[in-house]
């Protein structure tokens, strides 16, 4: 359940960045060889590059479109510039490495992606896509992780959250109008149901003014889409001023739903191959030591999956 709902989360960091639909590497010698990704050297498989369509191969390369910024799924690694950086970005180019073609990233516009799929425009999208019935009608998944909402504490968690359980009778944070309002208001029937206050309910404006608020001790704990919490956990102040609670009962978040890599059904040889590709990653640990590099192992698949979505 990440923050767009049905929508989804976005794409990551950037070597080979393309502006329209031409090319334009700017990360140095790319990936097609073979390179390093969060650490990991990821070594090319001839059998998966020959198992791509031809006119992918001729190309040498996937034309990705991906929303940014959505950290730290899609970030620019210098405002202004067109370079990019994120979970989704590092793992396109383990993807590109391990079947020795580019993954060249298009900025796009959220909305416009699937339709620019459909088009033939590009031939896949890395942006978090949430996995759904509706959006299988027109594109195929392969999914490589699942999200939900997660909750963020101060360094050290001096109220020793844990659970949506430990939020009852308490303050917390959280934006107005998301899915994380939604789960913490579903929430407070449990509370009831245990004899216990419900959780008083901070809404912000903006996810940063709830991250303010737990700063300042005006809430105990926000609840955000967990690879966001995860990421601000691992890098705000350093990594010194919260900590993401962690729910073993839950250890993607909560209600958790599969996110992929949309391919244009156009190309059903692309997808096989990317799927076997990110087992492969899965396999060797790479997909989780890219995700733990932003702070959200936890939301790394176990298997690489097409079409995961049952509703």
């Amino acid at each position: 359940m990440p923050r767009r709902g049905a929508t989804a989360v976005l794409a990551c960091t950037a070597l080979a960045v393309v502006s329209g639909c031409g090319a334009s590497d700017t990360g140095g010698g790319g990936p097609a060889a073979g390179g390093r990704v969060a650490g990991v050297t990821v070594t090319r498989d001839a059998a998966l590059h020959e198992a791509l369509p031809e006119q992918i191969k001729k190309a040498g390369t996937v034309r990705v479109a991906t929303d940014v910024p959505y950290p730290p799924f899609a970030m620019f690694v210098t405002e202004g510039k067109s370079e990019l950086t994120g979970l989704d970005y590092d793992l396109g180019q383990a993807l590109g490495a391990k079947l020795g073609v580019r993954f060249a990233f298009t900025p796009t516009k959220f909305d416009g992606i699937v339709p620019a799929l459909q088009a033939g425009k590009f031939d896949a999208a890395m942006s978090a896509l949430t996995d759904n019935k509706e959006r299988q009608k027109v594109v195929d998944f392969v999914d490589y992780s699942r999200s939900g909402s997660g909750i963020l504490v101060a360094e050290g968690n001096p109220a020793k959250i844990s659970t949506l359980d430990d939020l009852c009778g308490r303050k917390v944070g959280v934006q107005a109008a998301t899915n994380q309002y939604k789960l913490l208001d579903a929430h407070q029937s449990t509370c009831r149901a245990a004899g216990r206050k419900p959780a008083d309910i901070q809404t912000f404006p903006k996810d940063s003014d709830a991250q303010l608020a737990l700063r300042s001790g005006k809430v105990i704990a926000e609840v955000v889409t967990k690879p966001a919490a995860g990421w601000s956990a691992k890098t705000a102040d350093g990594g010194k001023a919260f900590d993401l609670a962690e729910d073993p009962e839950a250890p993607a978040g909560y209600r958790a739903s599969p996110n992929g890599i949309a391919v244009s059904r156009r190309l059903p040889q692309l997808t096989e191959a990317i799927r076997r590709a990110l087992q492969a990653l899965i396999d060797d640990g790479t997909l989780t030591k890219i995700c733990d590099k932003y702070g959200v192992a936890s939301i790394a698949v176990k298997e690489a999956t097409k079409n995961a979505a049952v509703d």
